[in-house]
Protein backbone atom coordinates (compact mmCIF):
# COMPACT_ATOMS: atom_id res chain seq x y z
CA UNK A 1 0.00 0.00 0.00
CA UNK A 2 3.14 2.09 0.12
CA UNK A 3 3.99 4.94 -2.39
CA UNK A 4 6.78 4.92 -4.28
CA UNK A 5 7.04 8.64 -4.69
CA UNK A 6 5.47 9.91 -1.33
CA UNK A 7 8.86 11.54 -0.16
CA UNK A 8 9.37 13.68 -3.52
CA UNK A 9 5.57 14.97 -3.80
CA UNK A 10 5.78 15.84 0.07
CA UNK A 11 8.83 18.14 -0.87
CA UNK A 12 6.64 19.47 -4.04
CA UNK A 13 4.19 20.15 -2.03
CA UNK A 14 5.57 21.83 0.13
CA UNK A 15 7.61 23.80 -1.87
CA UNK A 16 4.76 25.38 -3.95
CA UNK A 17 3.22 26.15 -0.79
CA UNK A 18 5.95 28.27 0.31
CA UNK A 19 6.33 26.38 3.24
CA UNK A 20 9.42 23.51 5.11
CA UNK A 21 8.92 20.65 4.32
CA UNK A 22 9.23 18.82 6.97
CA UNK A 23 10.87 15.69 8.62
CA UNK A 24 8.75 12.62 8.98
CA UNK A 25 9.26 10.60 12.70
CA UNK A 26 8.18 11.56 16.33
CA UNK A 27 8.15 15.43 18.14
CA UNK A 28 12.21 15.45 19.51
CA UNK A 29 10.86 17.07 22.40
CA UNK A 30 8.07 14.85 23.70
CA UNK A 31 10.64 12.82 25.94
CA UNK A 32 11.88 9.17 25.54
CA UNK A 33 10.87 7.79 22.35
CA UNK A 34 8.58 4.48 21.79
CA UNK A 35 9.81 2.36 18.69
CA UNK A 36 7.78 -0.15 17.33
CA UNK A 37 9.37 -3.54 16.42
CA UNK A 38 7.42 -6.39 14.79
CA UNK A 39 8.51 -10.15 14.36
CA UNK A 40 7.63 -13.60 14.80
CA UNK A 41 8.10 -15.12 18.01
CA UNK A 42 11.15 -17.87 18.08
CA UNK A 43 11.54 -17.75 21.48
CA UNK A 44 10.14 -16.28 25.02
CA UNK A 45 10.81 -16.22 29.01
CA UNK A 46 9.07 -14.18 31.46
CA UNK A 47 12.09 -11.86 30.47
CA UNK A 48 13.46 -12.47 27.31
CA UNK A 49 12.25 -12.74 23.95
CA UNK A 50 13.65 -13.52 20.48
CA UNK A 51 11.86 -12.98 17.24
CA UNK A 52 12.58 -13.40 13.67
CA UNK A 53 12.13 -9.67 11.96
CA UNK A 54 10.58 -9.18 8.49
CA UNK A 55 14.13 -8.49 7.18
CA UNK A 56 14.98 -12.14 8.53
CA UNK A 57 17.35 -10.77 11.19
CA UNK A 58 16.94 -12.29 15.20
CA UNK A 59 16.62 -9.87 17.71
CA UNK A 60 16.90 -10.49 20.96
CA UNK A 61 14.93 -7.98 23.22
CA UNK A 62 14.16 -7.64 27.41
CA UNK A 63 11.21 -7.79 28.85
CA UNK A 64 10.15 -5.33 31.54
CA UNK A 65 9.00 -6.56 34.53
CA UNK A 66 5.84 -4.54 34.07
CA UNK A 67 5.41 -5.33 30.77
CA UNK A 68 1.94 -6.82 29.66
CA UNK A 69 0.94 -8.68 26.25
CA UNK A 70 -2.87 -9.32 24.77
CA UNK A 71 -3.65 -12.55 22.11
CA UNK A 72 -7.15 -12.28 22.05
CA UNK A 73 -6.96 -11.95 25.46
CA UNK A 74 -4.60 -10.39 28.30
CA UNK A 75 -1.87 -12.49 29.07
CA UNK A 76 1.59 -12.42 30.34
CA UNK A 77 4.85 -12.10 27.61
CA UNK A 78 6.04 -15.41 28.58
CA UNK A 79 2.57 -17.47 27.79
CA UNK A 80 2.39 -16.20 24.77
CA UNK A 81 2.87 -18.82 21.67
CA UNK A 82 6.12 -19.88 19.47
CA UNK A 83 5.02 -18.40 15.92
CA UNK A 84 2.55 -15.76 16.98
CA UNK A 85 3.24 -12.53 14.88
CA UNK A 86 3.54 -9.86 17.27
CA UNK A 87 4.00 -6.02 17.20
CA UNK A 88 5.51 -4.19 20.06
CA UNK A 89 6.50 -1.27 21.67
CA UNK A 90 9.68 -0.64 23.13
CA UNK A 91 11.34 1.83 25.13
CA UNK A 92 15.06 2.86 26.25
CA UNK A 93 16.72 2.71 22.40
CA UNK A 94 14.06 0.09 21.48
CA UNK A 95 15.83 -2.42 23.76
CA UNK A 96 13.49 -3.10 26.46
CA UNK A 97 9.70 -4.09 25.75
CA UNK A 98 6.47 -2.53 27.31
CA UNK A 99 3.49 -4.26 25.52
CA UNK A 100 3.30 -6.92 22.56
CA UNK A 101 0.40 -7.35 20.23
CA UNK A 102 -0.12 -11.21 18.86
CA UNK A 103 -1.13 -11.88 15.96
CA UNK A 104 -4.25 -8.98 16.01
CA UNK A 105 -5.75 -7.53 13.45
CA UNK A 106 -8.47 -5.19 12.44
CA UNK A 107 -11.43 -5.89 10.59
CA UNK A 108 -13.42 -2.31 9.49
CA UNK A 109 -15.97 -2.48 6.42
CA UNK A 110 -19.59 -2.55 5.69
CA UNK A 111 -21.42 -5.65 6.27
CA UNK A 112 -22.58 -7.35 3.04
CA UNK A 113 -23.77 -10.42 4.71
CA UNK A 114 -24.40 -12.52 8.00
CA UNK A 115 -24.10 -16.23 7.95
CA UNK A 116 -24.54 -18.67 10.62
CA UNK A 117 -26.54 -19.11 14.17
CA UNK A 118 -23.65 -19.97 17.04
CA UNK A 119 -20.65 -18.85 15.13
CA UNK A 120 -21.14 -16.18 12.81
CA UNK A 121 -19.29 -15.84 9.64
CA UNK A 122 -19.61 -11.99 8.88
CA UNK A 123 -18.62 -10.45 4.27
CA UNK A 124 -17.22 -7.17 4.69
CA UNK A 125 -16.77 -5.01 2.05
CA UNK A 126 -13.35 -3.33 3.10
CA UNK A 127 -13.66 -0.76 0.72
CA UNK A 128 -12.30 -0.28 -3.08
CA UNK A 129 -8.55 -0.41 -2.11
CA UNK A 130 -8.93 -3.58 0.19
CA UNK A 131 -11.36 -5.70 -1.10
CA UNK A 132 -13.85 -8.20 0.78
CA UNK A 133 -12.82 -10.09 3.77
CA UNK A 134 -14.70 -12.82 5.23
CA UNK A 135 -14.30 -12.96 9.06
CA UNK A 136 -15.49 -15.03 11.90
CA UNK A 137 -16.96 -14.28 15.05
CA UNK A 138 -17.14 -16.98 17.87
CA UNK A 139 -19.97 -17.76 19.74
CA UNK A 140 -18.78 -16.20 23.09
CA UNK A 141 -17.73 -12.76 21.24
CA UNK A 142 -21.26 -12.16 19.46
CA UNK A 143 -23.16 -10.37 22.57
CA UNK A 144 -20.18 -8.62 23.30
CA UNK A 145 -19.91 -7.13 19.48
CA UNK A 146 -23.89 -6.86 19.09
CA UNK A 147 -24.22 -4.39 22.01
CA UNK A 148 -22.15 -2.24 19.95
CA UNK A 149 -23.22 -3.08 16.46
CA UNK A 150 -27.21 -2.14 17.08
CA UNK A 151 -27.59 -2.48 13.22
CA UNK A 152 -25.93 -5.62 12.99
CA UNK A 153 -27.03 -6.23 9.25
CA UNK A 154 -25.99 -5.52 5.52
CA UNK A 155 -25.40 -1.56 4.50
CA UNK A 156 -24.47 -0.31 7.97
CA UNK A 157 -20.79 -0.09 9.13
CA UNK A 158 -18.33 -2.66 11.29
CA UNK A 159 -15.40 -2.24 12.97
CA UNK A 160 -13.79 -4.96 15.48
CA UNK A 161 -10.32 -6.27 16.76
CA UNK A 162 -9.70 -9.65 16.95
CA UNK A 163 -6.75 -12.22 16.20
CA UNK A 164 -5.53 -13.72 13.27
CA UNK A 165 -6.37 -17.68 13.33
CA UNK A 166 -5.41 -20.37 11.14
CA UNK A 167 -5.42 -17.86 8.46
CA UNK A 168 -8.65 -16.29 9.12
CA UNK A 169 -9.44 -13.73 11.19
CA UNK A 170 -12.17 -13.67 14.11
CA UNK A 171 -13.42 -10.86 15.16
CA UNK A 172 -13.38 -10.60 19.54
CA UNK A 173 -13.86 -6.90 20.82
CA UNK A 174 -16.15 -3.81 18.84
CA UNK A 175 -13.69 -1.13 18.40
CA UNK A 176 -16.45 1.33 18.16
CA UNK A 177 -19.80 1.95 18.61
CA UNK A 178 -21.29 1.45 15.65
CA UNK A 179 -22.64 5.03 13.99
CA UNK A 180 -26.26 4.59 13.34
CA UNK A 181 -26.07 6.03 9.94
CA UNK A 182 -25.49 3.24 6.58
CA UNK A 183 -22.06 3.58 5.38
CA UNK A 184 -23.36 5.36 2.24
CA UNK A 185 -25.59 8.07 4.38
CA UNK A 186 -22.59 10.00 6.07
CA UNK A 187 -23.52 13.24 7.58
CA UNK A 188 -21.93 16.17 6.34
CA UNK A 189 -19.84 18.29 8.79
CA UNK A 190 -20.67 21.34 10.63
CA UNK A 191 -21.37 24.60 8.93
CA UNK A 192 -18.75 25.75 11.64
CA UNK A 193 -16.20 23.77 10.15
CA UNK A 194 -16.21 25.33 6.43
CA UNK A 195 -13.36 27.67 7.97
CA UNK A 196 -10.14 26.87 7.60
CA UNK A 197 -8.50 25.36 10.73
CA UNK A 198 -4.92 25.67 11.61
CA UNK A 199 -5.40 22.38 13.58
CA UNK A 200 -8.18 19.62 13.31
CA UNK A 201 -9.45 17.12 16.29
CA UNK A 202 -11.14 13.75 16.10
CA UNK A 203 -10.24 10.15 16.08
CA UNK A 204 -7.10 8.20 14.98
CA UNK A 205 -7.59 4.50 14.40
CA UNK A 206 -5.33 2.03 12.89
CA UNK A 207 -5.24 -0.68 9.79
CA UNK A 208 -3.23 -3.38 9.94
CA UNK A 209 -3.66 -3.23 5.63
CA UNK A 210 -0.21 -1.27 5.57
CA UNK A 211 2.92 -2.65 4.65
CA UNK A 212 4.94 -4.60 7.75
CA UNK A 213 7.12 -1.78 9.46
CA UNK A 214 5.46 1.29 7.30
CA UNK A 215 4.82 4.48 8.64
CA UNK A 216 2.34 6.36 7.64
CA UNK A 217 -1.48 7.45 7.41
CA UNK A 218 -4.26 6.58 5.22
CA UNK A 219 -6.55 9.91 5.00
CA UNK A 220 -10.22 10.21 3.80
CA UNK A 221 -10.25 13.60 1.95
CA UNK A 222 -7.73 12.88 -0.97
CA UNK A 223 -8.05 14.50 -4.65
CA UNK A 224 -10.21 11.69 -6.99
CA UNK A 225 -7.47 12.09 -9.43
CA UNK A 226 -4.62 11.50 -7.57
CA UNK A 227 -6.02 8.14 -5.88
CA UNK A 228 -7.99 7.05 -8.53
CA UNK A 229 -10.92 6.34 -6.00
CA UNK A 230 -14.39 7.57 -6.46
CA UNK A 231 -15.03 6.95 -3.12
CA UNK A 232 -12.71 9.25 -1.21
CA UNK A 233 -13.55 12.74 -0.44
CA UNK A 234 -16.29 11.64 2.48
CA UNK A 235 -15.84 12.86 6.20
CA UNK A 236 -18.23 14.58 8.90
CA UNK A 237 -15.05 15.85 10.16
CA UNK A 238 -14.57 18.89 7.90
CA UNK A 239 -10.98 17.87 6.68
CA UNK A 240 -9.40 19.87 4.06
CA UNK A 241 -8.13 18.16 0.77
CA UNK A 242 -5.14 17.15 0.48
CA UNK A 243 -2.84 14.64 -1.73
CA UNK A 244 -0.77 11.48 -1.37
CA UNK A 245 2.72 12.53 0.09
CA UNK A 246 1.17 15.29 2.19
CA UNK A 247 2.49 15.35 5.83
CA UNK A 248 0.72 15.26 8.68
CA UNK A 249 1.61 16.35 12.27
CA UNK A 250 -0.37 14.31 14.43
CA UNK A 251 -0.53 14.69 17.96
CA UNK A 252 -1.84 11.96 20.47
CA UNK A 253 -4.07 14.24 23.18
CA UNK A 254 -3.88 11.14 25.55
CA UNK A 255 -0.51 11.07 25.59
CA UNK A 256 0.93 14.30 24.30
CA UNK A 257 3.13 12.48 21.95
CA UNK A 258 3.43 13.98 18.28
CA UNK A 259 4.54 12.97 15.19
CA UNK A 260 4.78 13.78 11.46
CA UNK A 261 3.23 10.96 9.33
CA UNK A 262 3.46 11.32 5.58
CA UNK A 263 -0.08 10.47 4.11
CA UNK A 264 0.64 7.44 2.19
CA UNK A 265 -2.98 5.71 1.16
CA UNK A 266 -6.70 6.47 0.62
CA UNK A 267 -8.55 6.57 3.79
CA UNK A 268 -12.25 6.24 2.25
CA UNK A 269 -13.87 4.04 4.78
CA UNK A 270 -12.16 5.22 7.56
CA UNK A 271 -14.17 8.44 6.57
CA UNK A 272 -17.48 6.85 6.41
CA UNK A 273 -17.15 6.39 10.22
CA UNK A 274 -18.81 9.68 11.90
CA UNK A 275 -18.01 8.04 15.46
CA UNK A 276 -15.76 9.64 18.26
CA UNK A 277 -13.14 8.21 20.59
CA UNK A 278 -13.70 8.51 24.15
CA UNK A 279 -10.32 7.02 25.22
CA UNK A 280 -9.06 9.62 27.46
CA UNK A 281 -12.03 11.95 27.07
CA UNK A 282 -14.65 12.51 23.89
CA UNK A 283 -13.49 13.62 20.93
CA UNK A 284 -15.38 15.72 18.02
CA UNK A 285 -17.19 13.33 15.87
CA UNK A 286 -15.05 11.58 12.88
CA UNK A 287 -11.94 9.81 11.66
CA UNK A 288 -9.37 12.03 10.51
CA UNK A 289 -6.41 9.82 10.15
CA UNK A 290 -6.13 5.56 9.76
CA UNK A 291 -2.37 5.29 10.69
CA UNK A 292 -0.16 2.09 10.41
CA UNK A 293 0.49 0.09 13.27
CA UNK A 294 3.83 1.36 13.17
CA UNK A 295 2.71 4.94 13.35
CA UNK A 296 -0.07 4.56 15.88
CA UNK A 297 1.71 2.39 18.70
CA UNK A 298 4.73 5.00 18.68
CA UNK A 299 2.27 7.46 19.08
CA UNK A 300 1.43 5.78 22.26
CA UNK A 301 -1.79 4.11 21.06
CA UNK A 302 -2.76 0.86 22.02
CA UNK A 303 -3.92 -1.73 19.25
CA UNK A 304 -6.98 -2.91 21.64
CA UNK A 305 -8.09 0.14 22.31
CA UNK A 306 -8.33 0.73 18.75
CA UNK A 307 -8.41 5.11 18.83
CA UNK A 308 -6.94 7.85 20.43
CA UNK A 309 -8.28 11.46 20.66
CA UNK A 310 -6.05 13.35 17.90
CA UNK A 311 -5.18 16.52 16.86
CA UNK A 312 -3.96 17.33 12.92
CA UNK A 313 -1.96 19.87 11.10
CA UNK A 314 -0.26 20.00 8.23
CA UNK A 315 3.19 19.57 8.04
Amino acid sequence: MGHPSVERRRVLAAAALGRESGVPGPDPGDGEPFRAIAGEIRDVSPHLIIIDTPEGTEERLVIAPWATAWHGAETTPADLPIGAMVIMRALRDGRVIERIWADTTRITGTILSIEGRRDLTVELDCGPHRGHRTIVIPYRATGRLQVRHPKFEPGYLFDAIGIRRDGAGQALLPATSQPPHPARAVPAPPAAYAAVQSRISGTATWSDTFDEEERGAAYPMLERADTGCTQTGVSCAGLPYLAVGSLLQIKNLCTDRSANVPVVACGCVAGRFCDRCVECDTSPRGRIAELSPFSYVELGGDLVKGCFNAQIGLG
